[in-house]
């Protein structure tokens, strides 16, 4: 299968993917037919602000061979800016894509991150929704770099096909980027906090909540401690929007 680049937007120096859900997830298809090692990125719009200061993790958000919409704020960004995005996918929704994938076509998913047991749980719930899908492995772990040698050996040693990492950005995307090159992985994607929602330890926004783009809202509600990455993701990232666009004016 050919490997057609989806045509993309940028918002803030940050290419993002211009393409719906099953194109992302026909992308991972045409990935995992492959023989050399590919990051997928989800960008939000915390994301993008993190770029702005992080050199490194600009440079792994330009060399990811996916960049995904994930997050409404982008694509209000992009439609705003005259670029507008043909769809989102989000974090939740591409990995239980890729989970039912997996399933069918018999691909391993070892997942790396978030608090211990919480893998586990995550896993437990793909499985249910997914019958037949094949859980490599299950690693609560760190980010720092001392532990990669360990992380490295423990992942080598059961091959999985796809590497879900939720160590929250920019921690995991970076993590991804330096050790995709010896792990060697066909498909590794850093989901944030997708774990957590899937084993029911952090509340997913109802869909209609979700159409509207207020999770942001539905989020500050019920996780208080959030309050400084709500700020940067939505004032913040709005007004570095709007400057941007009346300096290209």
């Amino acid at each position: 299968m050919a490997d057609i680049r989806p045509e993309r937007v940028v918002i803030l120096g940050v290419p993002i993917d211009n393409l719906t859900l099953d194109e992302a997830l026909a992308q991972v298809a045409t990935f995992l037919q492959q023989s050399q090692p590919h990051q997928v990125v989800t960008v939000n719009p915390e994301f993008v602000m993190e770029a702005q200061h992080n050199p490194e993790f600009q440079r792994v958000l330009l060399q990811a061979d996916l960049a995904t919409p994930d997050g409404f704020g982008v694509l209000l960004a992009a439609r705003w800016q005259g670029t507008p995005l043909r769809g989102r996918v989000t974090g939740v929704e591409l990995t239980r894509r890729i989970a039912e994938l997996a399933a069918q076509k018999g691909y391993r998913l070892f997942l790396l991150g978030a608090a211990p047991g919480v893998a586990q749980q995550a896993a437990a719930v793909l499985i249910a929704q997914s019958p037949g899908l094949v859980i490599a492995g299950c690693f609560a772990g760190s980010p720092a770099p001392r532990h990669e040698p360990f992380l490295r050996q423990i992942i080598a040693a059961v091959r999985p096909d796809v590497l879900l990492v939720a160590y929250g950005h920019p921690a995991q995307d970076l993590w991804i980027a330096r050790n995709q090159p010896f792990l060697r992985i066909p498909v590794a994607i850093g989901v944030g906090g997708v774990f957590d929602y899937l084993a029911g330890r952090a509340p997913l926004a109802p869909g209609w909540i979700r159409r509207m783009g207020l999770e942001w809202l539905y989020r500050l509600c019920h996780q208080p401690q959030r309050w400084r990455r709500i700020l940067v993701a939505v004032p913040c990232f709005t007004w570095a929007v709007l400057r941007a666009h009346r300096v290209r004016q």
